[in-house]
């Protein structure tokens, strides 16, 4: 343990909700598809309630995941993540220099050699598209869920969540740009912007101050670990009400073009299981700690899919194959991720401890 870095409170316990998530998660699929299909007027009005193409409802459930994580954030340890930079450096190296051009060919592969005989081209370049906006926008707010599955680093997790925003300022329009073939990309910065203030900026500073308060009143780290543990159930609520709502704005297409839906779906799971594979084995062979390797391989593996469906649409229309490639993200994303927050707290003892 290094010297001077304060600890972050102690994890409860799993709960009845954490204990059997998969089930719940499987659950809200179900409900959210034929919600979705049976009364699509409710989800459309859901759907409408948005700024800068950013959804409200779906910001705050993402809100209520995010707030108990940002509580267990000790802003004092901040200064020393400088002293662990294995896993920054693996999440930046993954994140922007292999992911983006991994699914660029994935998406080549599968639908212009795999698929060519069952889908016309021009689609085929729209879901290569869609499929190339994904990979070039690493997670920014769900990371912080499952990072706390796997009883992740927090304090960590967040530098590493900042460190990928900036990049992603500055990268995100070049990289697909590149892949893309274009020079011209229309980036709804207002978007991005928004989406890391909802996500993360608020979230974090309503985190600060519960922490600030809990701390003061003399609890310390036992009344911050009593708080979250208390609070805990309502991000797990926050993540299953978020499952319904994003199978629900989906449900009709996926019963009515199913086929489709799995074609785009077979390189994104390649994709997903691969990055998290890279940044899983690296972490492992360069002896990081797990509380920091798990959320460093989680980050890439995950998508940013509200920027990714706001570019999709704002270049290529609502109805287009990218944003419905984007969408087809948003979908298996959860199934995969829960998939590998189960493995990667299977394998925690293969990691050094902190």
């Amino acid at each position: 343990m290094t010297q001077g870095i304060a600890q972050p409170a102690p994890p409860a316990g799993i709960g009845f909700f954490e204990k059997w998530l998969s089930v719940w998660v499987a659950l809200c699929i179900a409900a959210g598809v034929a919600l979705g299909s049976t009364v699509p007027g409710v989800f459309e009005a859901l759907a409408a309630v948005e700024v800068a193409r950013v959804n409200l409802i779906v910001a705050v459930l993402i809100w209520a995941m995010v707030y108990p994580m940002m509580v267990n954030i000790d802003f004092a340890s901040l200064g020393h993540v400088a002293d662990k930079p294995k896993g920054l450096a693996i999440t930046i190296l993954v994140n922007w220099l292999v992911k983006p051009f991994t699914m660029a060919g994935l998406g080549v592969l599968f639908f212009e050699v795999l698929f060519a005989d069952l889908i016309a081209p021009a689609d085929a370049q729209q879901y290569i598209a869609g499929l190339i906006l994904l990979g070039a926008a690493p997670c920014t707010a769900m990371v912080f869920v499952w990072s706390q599955l796997t009883r992740g680093d927090p304090n960590y997790t967040l530098v590493q969540v900042s460190v990928n925003d900036v990049i992603m300022v500055f990268a995100f329009a070049p990289i697909v740009a590149l892949l893309l073939g274009v020079t011209d990309i229309a980036v709804p910065w207002e978007t991005l912007l928004l989406s890391v203030g909802l996500y993360v900026v608020i979230p974090l500073v309503a985190g600060a101050i519960t922490r600030w308060r809990l701390t003061a009143r003399g609890g310390g780290e036992a009344a911050v670990a009593r708080f979250t543990g208390a609070i805990k159930p309502v991000s797990v609520l926050g993540l299953l009400a978020t499952v319904v709502l994003l199978f629900g704005f989906q449900g009709q297409v996926i019963l009515e073009r199913p086929l489709v839906i799995a074609m785009i779906a077979a390189p994104l799971l390649i994709q997903s299981y691969g990055i998290f594979a890279i940044a899983y084995a690296a972490a492992w062979a360069w002896r990081v700690p797990f509380s920091i390797a798990a959320p460093c391989a989680l980050i890439g593996t995950s998508n940013f899919f509200e920027l990714a469906v706001a570019v999709a649409i704002s270049l290529f229309g609502l109805e287009s194959g990218a944003a419905l490639a984007t969408v087809v993200g948003v979908l298996v994303e959860v199934p995969v991720m829960l998939s590998l927050v189960a493995f990667a707290n299977r394998t925690r003892g293969a990691f050094r401890a902190e």
